[in-house]
């Protein structure tokens, strides 16, 4: 039964745009630095956006739900995904009667990559804006890995806006500055353009003890080695790698058990990520990334928050267990 479900899974999660089929990089135009030629589930648009003096545009798809309950969803993405594997979520949460937003931060997915570094401030004010642009007062903010630490830092910054913040699997529920030494970006960067398309599927499968088919995850590899193929390659490899500074540099961990909405934490049990891990000392490795009992531990702190840890999944639960995901979800949320 369980391989009956991971290959139905894999059939739909391959089914929908997002997916082109895998193919070797070498055999088709390779994507642009904003994921030209890579297929996403709904019409994508545009805001027109200035950070730090230069112009940028912001990619987001805002899909209608065909009997609308009034109320918004703003789903935030991770690193190393493109808004677009949010599909089954957004299908979910539209279904139910919600407005789905969803942006592609800037330096991700079909967004700009900025010459300048990334900051969460930054990505906070952004995604503000785009509130502002569609006219939504207030919204509920379901994020993921990385997008969970911009959700605390919209929660703890724009508190008015948000009526209910789930967590799915974030990362920066500790403080990585204390396990991990400071790395000069041009190290990433060389490090990072030395990953190999096979290299990333096991740093996928290992980091993220992912619970879906082969076939599943090469999406996610094809929408990352076939920019490499791209003139603007460059900049987006210096974009990527500023995302992981920022993860480094600019901790949430602290201002977790400050905020007072109501927060739901939704773990893989076997999910352990912990960005910059192999750079810790070896003394300290097995210490980072206890994810689910961070979640527990951060909720018990709070006012208005609980956390909720699904067995036998890891980093992609919303994809790994999507029906418990639907109802933790749905029931948090009050549909």
């Amino acid at each position: 039964m369980i391989r009956i479900l991971s290959a139905a899974l894999a059939a739909a999660l391959l089914s929908i745009p997002l997916a082109a089929h895998a193919a070797d990089t070498a055999s088709r135009e390779p994507y642009g630095s904003a994921l030209e030629g890579f297929a996403y589930p709904y019409p994508v648009h545009f805001l027109p956006l200035v950070n730090d003096g230069e112009q940028l545009s912001m990619a987001y798809m805002d899909v209608a739900p065909a009997q609308p309950n009034g109320r918004t969803v703003v789903l935030l993405h991770g690193r190393n995904f493109p808004s677009s594997y949010w599909a089954p979520v957004i299908k979910m949460l539209g279904e139910a009667g919600f407005r789905v937003v969803v942006p592609d931060q800037i330096g991700f997915g079909k967004s700009s990559k900025p010459q300048g570094e990334l900051h969460f401030d930054t990505l906070a004010r952004n995604t503000i804006a785009l509130l502002d642009h569609l006219k939504i007062d207030k919204a509920e903010i379901v994020a993921h890995s990385l997008g969970g630490m911009l959700g605390v830092r919209i929660a703890r910054a724009y508190p008015d806006r948000v009526a209910h913040l789930v967590l799915t699997a974030p990362i920066g529920l500790e403080d990585y500055r204390l396990f991990v030494p400071p790395t000069p970006t041009e190290k990433m960067i060389e490090s990072e353009d030395k990953l190999t398309a096979e290299g990333y599927r096991k740093q996928l499968q290992t980091n993220y003890a992912i619970k879906l088919p082969a076939d599943a995850i090469t999406p996610f590899i094809d929408a990352r080695f076939n920019i490499k193929g791209s003139p603007d390659y460059p900049r987006w490899l210096r974009a990527f790698v500023s995302s992981g500074q920022m993860i480094y540099r600019e901790p949430v961990a602290h201002e977790i058990p400050l905020i007072a909405l109501p927060t739901l934490f939704i773990m893989g049990a076997d999910d352990h990520n912990a960005p910059g891990r192999p750079l810790a000392p070896e003394a300290l490795r097995a210490k980072m990334g206890q994810n689910a009992e961070l979640a527990k531990a951060l909720a018990a702190k709070m006012p208005n928050a609980r956390a909720e840890v699904i067995p036998n999944t890891g980093h992609l639960v919303f994809l790994e267990a999507p029906e418990k995901y639907k109802e933790l979800v749905l029931n948090f949320l009050g549909r």
